[in-house]
This record gives structure tokens, C-alpha cells and sequence, in this order.
């Protein structure tokens, strides 16, 4: 049975574009997949806990050497990775925060590396590299190329760096200038804004078609 795990990090709740766009795939999967699972993570409702100094070490340590803490930690990640094994897509909702991914997305990715379980140390193999991961972002302004900020987007930039490890290669479907119709002062690029939404609804609209799913 195909199964797909839908995360959403944004804190916008109903007015977030990125949950707008997850929604939007995860139905399009339902479609194409009308007898799979879908499992739910919310990560402004229910955060990744932080890496810290009492657990943080545990996917350095073998297990027989834990503390209680860094047993606790280590049990999370296992939990984690184990949720993208038993996925066949992800679904990663990444809004832009102050140019980088939210913090709960950093902690995500930071349990996520636990050698011998998502990576083989001795290869450098990663062994999530199964599962499909198509991430659905979400900007407030605009930071293509020729932009006066372009290369500010850090979030998407660092991503396929931060999992690189594990062999999850995200893909990207992007919407921007999201903050247009809520700011005066970018009353002018409300068109522009407009036209990347459609265009990242309409990339959310062609994916898992049954000819794909079937290959």
C-alpha cells in the first residue's frame, strides 16, 4: 500500500500558502492513490524538539553508552527516520523566515542524521534515497535572479545540502511574492504574485500522474 507523509511548518495556520499548497498536493496524491495512508506531521503545533546539550550527542555515541537524555533523542530520530522509510513521498511544507528555513525544519533535518540508520558512515551512502520528497515552498518577496535580493532565499539553497547525507534529493515547487496582497508597498507586484501561484498550483496539479505512478 503507497503511503505519504504531509509535514506542514508554517505558523500562518489557514493563511499559509505553503499549507495551501501541501493541501493541494496531498489531495492530488490521494487521487492518484485512493486506497493509501497518509500519516500528518504539524510542526508549529507539534515542534521537532531541538538538538541540546544533555541528548544532542546520542547519533554519535552507541546506543550502549546513551544516558537516559541521549536515549530519549536517539528513540526521536529513530522514530523520525523510520516515518520516511515507511513513506513512499514526502510532502514538506517550507515557508521562508527571515531568508532560511523555520527552526523546527533545522531540528527535522538534524535528527535525521544518525549514522548506520539514514547513512552508511563507512560508504557515505545515504539510505533514505527511496523515498520521494517534494517540498512546497513559500516566499513573501522575490529572490530570483536579477532581484534586489536575489540569493537571499537560504532555505532552499541549504536544504538538499542539509540532507545530502541521507540520499533524500527534494524537489522544489515554489511560490512567491506571497506578502503582495497583504502590503501596500507591494501593491504593483500583485500580478506577478499571482502568476507564481498559479504556476506552483498548476506544477502541484501534474505530479504523480498514473502514468508515473505505474512506471
Amino acid at each position: 500500500m503507497a503511503s505519504l507523509l504531509h509535514i506542514d511548518t508554517s505558523i500562518k495556520g489557514p493563511q499559509s500558502v505553503s499549507r495551501r499548497l501541501t493541501a493541494r498536493a496531498a489531495d492530488r496524491w490521494r487521487a492518484v492513490h485512493p486506497d493509501g495512508e497518509v500519516h500528518y506531521r504539524d510542526f508549529a503545533a507539534d515542534p521537532v524538539p531541538h538538538l541540546d546539550a544533555d541528548g544532542g550527542l546520542a547519533a554519535m555515541l552507541p546506543p550502549s553508552a546513551h544516558t537516559p537524555a541521549q536515549a530519549e533523542v536517539y528513540a526521536r530520530s529513530l522514530a523520525l527516520i523510520d516515518e520516511i522509510k515507511q513513506a513512499d513521498t514526502v510532502l514538506l511544507g517550507l515557508p521562508l523566515y527571515n531568508f532560511g528555513a523555520p527552526s523546527t525544519v533545522k531540528a527535522w533535518v538534524d535528527h535525521l542524521i544518525v549514522p548506520g540508520v539514514s547513512f552508511d558512515p563507512e560508504s557515505g551512502q545515504g539510505l533514505l534515497g527511496d523515498t520521494e520528497l517534494v517540498v512546497l515552498a513559500a516566499r513573501g518577496g522575490g529572490y530570483g535572479p536579477g532581484t534586489p535580493r536575489a540569493g537571499w532565499d537560504h532555505a532552499e539553497a541549504w536544504l538538499p545540502h542539509g540532507l545530502s547525507m541521507t540520499g533524500l534529493v527534494p524537489r522544489f515547487i515554489t511560490a512567491e511574492l506571497t506578502m503582495a496582497d497583504d502590503n501596500p508597498a507591494m501593491a504593483d507586484l500583485r500580478p506577478l504574485a499571482a502568476q507564481s501561484l498559479a504556476a506552483a498550483e498548476a506544477a502541484v496539479d501534474v505530479l504523480w500522474t498514473p502514468a508515473t505512478v505505474g512506471a
